[in-house]
This record gives C-alpha cells, structure tokens and sequence, in this order.
C-alpha cells in the first residue's frame, strides 16, 4: 500500500486548483510552475478526476482545470484510489470475499484488515480543505526550495 508521486502530485494539483479558482479555471502551465510539476505528467492523471466528477476541464483560451466539488468534500482516500487503484494492505483482501485457502485461520489477516481500516479511516477525514486551512506559507522564490519527494 504505497502512496505513489502520482497520488502525491495529485492531491497538490486539486489543493492548488482549490486555491486558486475563484470562480473561474487555472491553466496547468500555472499549476506546474507553483508545484514544481511537469505539466505533461499532471495532464496524465486528470482524467478519472473528470470521469468522478471531481474535475471541470475546458480547452482553449481561457481553458484550464477548476473543481467541481467543495474542497471540504474530497477526501485523500478518493485521490488515492483514483490515482492508485487497489489499496488494499496485502493481496487477499482485494476481493469482497477472502478466497485465500488460509483466510479461516490466518494469523496475520486481522493485522493486515486492521492497517487496511486505519489507512482508510485516516485518509477518508482528511479533505482538501482540512490541507488548504493548515497550509504554510509558500516561499517567494520556490526555485530555492526543490521539493524532491
């Protein structure tokens, strides 16, 4: 269950858009230069966004991105199974139903379903607003301060 950049990256392009739409879209060449992402790889992690009805996009001109939901109603658990697909702790517990031969008695499954449930529990009561009220000034020049994770 590993949280991937393109998981990471997403969760700032939605903050980023979040905070700075007012009542229009953002152009992802501004998106990319605030988070110090590659335009071309934000692009290709959009559309199940669009596809959940979470993101707004329009070309052209005045094109951009811009959500479609309240930040107060998109949780870190929505981004990362839209970016991540399965987070499931271990592979058993993909399935609704446990298939494994060893489910009925293995020791370890109540660990694995308890840190599948905190994961979750944790991830789904954090919104992109919880993010946007606690975030950090940004410094002025972020060419000074490479991210690197």
């Amino acid at each position: 269950m590993l949280i991937s950049t393109k998981a990471r990256y997403a969760s700032r392009m939605l903050t980023d858009i979040a905070m700075h739409q007012h009542d229009g879209y953002v152009s992802m060449k501004d998106i990319a230069a605030r988070q110090q992402i590659s335009k071309k790889y934000m692009e290709a992690f959009t559309a199940p966004f669009a596809s959940a009805g979470i993101l707004g996009i329009r070309r052209g001109k005045n094109g951009g991105y811009r959500l479609l939901v309240p930040p107060s109603r998109i949780t870190l658990w929505q981004i990362a199974c839209l970016t991540e697909g399965s987070m499931h702790a271990v592979s058993c517990l993909e399935q609704p139903v446990n298939t494994c031969s060893r489910c009925g008695f293995c020791i370890t499954l109540p660990a694995w379903e308890g840190l599948e449930k905190a994961v979750r529990d944790y991830l789904e009561s954090v919104t992109l607003q919880q993010l946007i009220d606690q975030a950090k000034p940004q410094p002025a020049n972020l060419e000074d301060y490479p991210c690197g994770v």
